[in-house]
Parts: C-alpha cells; sequence; structure tokens
C-alpha cells in the first residue's frame, strides 16, 4: 500500500518487491530474470518490467536475477597471469607468477607422473573468485617443484649491498686516521731532521737535549756586516751573564711580537706544554720564559742565540750577538 484510504480517497496499493503492475490486466506480475549472459539494463518497479542486455565484450553475469547488471571483466596484474578468458557468462581467473608455497601430492605408481599442487594465498581481487583457483597442477616433471618469490631473491643481494657500504666506510675512516696521524708525525718528524747540525761544525750539547752547531752560527753571518759585530764563540758564557738592561731588552723585544714567539722559542729551548701554559699566567710570560731557562746550567748564551734563529728571530740574536762581543774579553 503506497497510500492509505482516507474520507475522500481509496487506499493505493502498489506490488511487492520482485512484481509489476501490468496495465492491460491490473494485476501484479513476477519481475522478469535476466538470465546468465545477460544484465540489467532498466529495474522492475511500479508499471515497468525488467528490460535485460547481452553483456558486450569486457563484461560478464555469472547470475541470473533481475537487479544485477553486467559487470567488468578482472584484468590480471603485472606480477599474474591469466589462466582463463573472460566469457559473457564467467569471469577471467589469474594466477600469480611466485605463489607463496606448493604442495604435491603423492606418486601413485611408476607410471604415473606426480601431480604437484601449487597453493596461493587467498586474494580479495575479483567478484567472481572461487577455490578452484588455490590449485594448479603441474605435469610433465617427476621432481618437486618449489618457486619463491622476488622478494626472497633480493633479500641476500640487498644484504650484500648494505655490507659493502659499511665495510667502505669503515675503511675510509680508518684510512683517513691513518693518513693524519701519519702527517703529524712526519710534521714532528720534520723539526728534528731539518735542524740537524753539520757535521763539520763544532756541536754544544746541554742537559736540555738541544745540540747547537757554532760553525752553522758563523756562516749564518752574512759578510759586510761588520757593524753588528761577529756571531761569539762557543765560549760557555751563560746568559744570566749578561746585563741587566740587555735581558730587558730581549724579554720586550719578545713580549711585543705579533706572534707567541716567546712560546715557539719556549719549545726550542725543549719545555713542555703544560709549563709553556704556565707562564702564560704571568704578567710578562716572556720574562718569566727567559728567568726559568737561566737558572738552568745549560743556559748558555749560544744555545739561546740558536734558538731565537730557529723562531726566525734574528734580529733579537744579532742584537745579543753585537752585546756579547762588545762585552767579551779581548
Amino acid at each position: 500500500m503506497s497510500a492509505p484510504c482516507v474520507e475522500t480517497d481509496d487506499a493505493v496499493c502498489r506490488c511487492a518487491y520482485g512484481y509489476f503492475q501490468d496495465e492491460a490486466s491490473g494485476s501484479c506480475r513476477e519481475c522478469r530474470v535476466c538470465e546468465v549472459g545477460f544484465g540489467l539494463m532498466f529495474p522492475c518497479k511500479d508499471s515497468q518490467d525488467t528490460v535485460c542486455e547481452e553483456c558486450p565484450e569486457g563484461t560478464f553475469s555469472s547470475e541470473a536475477n533481475f537487479v544485477d547488471p553486467c559487470l567488468p571483466c578482472t584484468t590480471c596484474e603485472d606480477n599474474e597471469v591469466l589462466v582463463r578468458e573472460c566469457t559473457p557468462v564467467a569471469d577471467a581467473e589469474c594466477r600469480g607468477l611466485h605463489p607463496r608455497w606448493t604442495t604435491h601430492a603423492p606418486s601413485l605408481g611408476a607410471s604415473e607422473s606426480p601431480e604437484p599442487a601449487t597453493r596461493e594465498p587467498l586474494s580479495t581481487e575479483g567478484v567472481a573468485s572461487t577455490a578452484a583457483d588455490t590449485a594448479t597442477t603441474v605435469m610433465g616433471s617427476s621432481q618437486p617443484v618449489v618457486t619463491h618469490g622476488t622478494s626472497d631473491n633480493l633479500i641476500p643481494v640487498y644484504c650484500s649491498i648494505l655490507a659493502a657500504v659499511v665495510v667502505g666506510l669503515v675503511a675510509y675512516i680508518a684510512f683517513k686516521r691513518w693518513n693524519s696521524c701519519k702527517q703529524n708525525k712526519q710534521g714532528a718528524n720534520n723539526r728534528p731532521v731539518n735542524q740537524t747540525p753539520s757535521p763539520e761544525g763544532e756541536k754544544l750539547h746541554s742537559d736540555s737535549g738541544i745540540s747547537v752547531d757554532s760553525q752553522s752560527l758563523h756562516d749564518q753571518q752574512p759578510p759586510g756586516q761588520g757593524t753588528q759585530g761577529p756571531a761569539p764563540k762557543a765560549d760557555g758564557s751563560l746568559y744570566s751573564a749578561l746585563p741587566a738592561s740587555k735581558q730587558e731588552e730581549v724579554e720586550k723585544l719578545l713580549g711585543s711580537s705579533a706572534e707567541d714567539t716567546w712560546r715557539q722559542l719556549a719549545g726550542e729551548l725543549g719545555y713542555k706544554e703544560d709549563l709553556i701554559d704556565s707562564f702564560t699566567r704571568e704578567e710578562s710570560p716572556a720574562r718569566a720564559l727567559l728567568a726559568h731557562w737561566a737558572s738552568r746550567e745549560s743556559a748558555t748564551l749560544d744555545a739561546l742565540l740558536a734558538a731565537l734563529r730557529r723562531v726566525q728571530r734574528g734580529d733579537i740574536a744579532d742584537s745579543l750577538a753585537s752585546e756579547s762581543t762588545a762585552t767579551s774579553p779581548v
């Protein structure tokens, strides 16, 4: 009933679901059912019967009813193989190229070939999937057929690539550290090698381990500088024997340098870094260094002159040399 009976109008009735009203007789008749291979074009309702159409190419209808149109055929994916073509009455069937596992039927006799059955994992793709899709018979082989997925074959390759990258990275880091250490050692060895005195000159050794070549000191004085006086001979005169004014002049020249010349001089005189750092806390680091060094028995003027020339302070060395020549006995 589509409308109830009221004072002015009678009740209006309509056919139940699955029926339509025949206009000729006015009675309800059962809707037409579209057979297999045919799909719904116009639905059955009111006074219109079901209108069916034959499924065109690319569609199918595997069930007889009056509600479903022709369904599109299933298209196999790139990793699947077509097992059965799509027809108007049945959907296409696809199977994966690499099933997850394979089972084999037992051999029934010597003349019969074993029939291994390949089972595939369940899939939700496709409307008309059946249980027959999960088993496939492989004929013509007496050996078990075991297949693996593509991802299983790529796992060892990925592991090998990762291991090679890690080994290469470790080797690169080790090489860089070794090369850095090698350069540091060469830099440390270059200073003693460059400072090795000539075997032809006279060598003076002190307790601090500094070797002074007096012959090289004489050779470093170019000719024509008689106004500054020649370098003093290795007579063993001590730095503390210099006048206080001359010592103060040396301290000022070292302290007024733009670079930390006194630190370089301390290294040449045999001081370690920790002791050199302690001088920086003094008001005049250069004065503290020379005062501490003058207390040693090896604090000779020749050793100081050689150390000054090694740190490229020949001007201070020349000043001391001229003072030493002026004050030394004839």
